[in-house]
């Protein structure tokens, strides 16, 4: 497993834009598929985006103003945020999955939070006026 720390997050106002950061640990962070979910108070989890060596992925609620990119040198992966909007608020966590699955049928980009093993500590994301 590798350890994950989450960087970035804050208190926004509606139209304005974030960049979260999840840094890996360890040498074999690129052979990690990596998620972010976010979690609003008193609703689920849910999956926001997810960069893996098949995939990418997008929540349509947030197609158009978010963009997953990874840096592998710097065993980072970045979330830009833009365009907030006030239901954007909630604690983002990155999480990660060894990549590629054993099962070439597998698509952890799309697989349940629980799936994931390794999880970030979260970061606040409040957007308001």
């Amino acid at each position: 497993q590798v350890q994950l720390v989450e960087v970035g997050g804050g208190l926004v106002q509606p139209g304005e834009s974030l960049r979260l950061s999840c840094v890996g640990s360890g040498s074999s962070f690129e052979y990690y598929a990596v998620a972010w979910f976010r979690q609003a108070p008193g609703k689920e989890r849910e999956g926001v985006s997810c960069i893996s060596s098949s995939d990418l992925y997008y929540a349509d609620s947030v197609k158009g103003r978010f963009t997953i990119s990874r840096d592998i040198a710097k065993n980072t992966v970045t979330l830009q945020m833009n365009s907030l909007k006030p239901e954007d608020t909630a604690v983002y966590y990155c999480a990660a999955d060894p990549d590629p699955s054993p099962d070439p049928l597998y698509r952890v980009c799309v697989a349940p939070a629980g799936d994931f093993r390794s999880w970030g500590q979260g970061t606040q994301v409040t957007v308001s006026s």
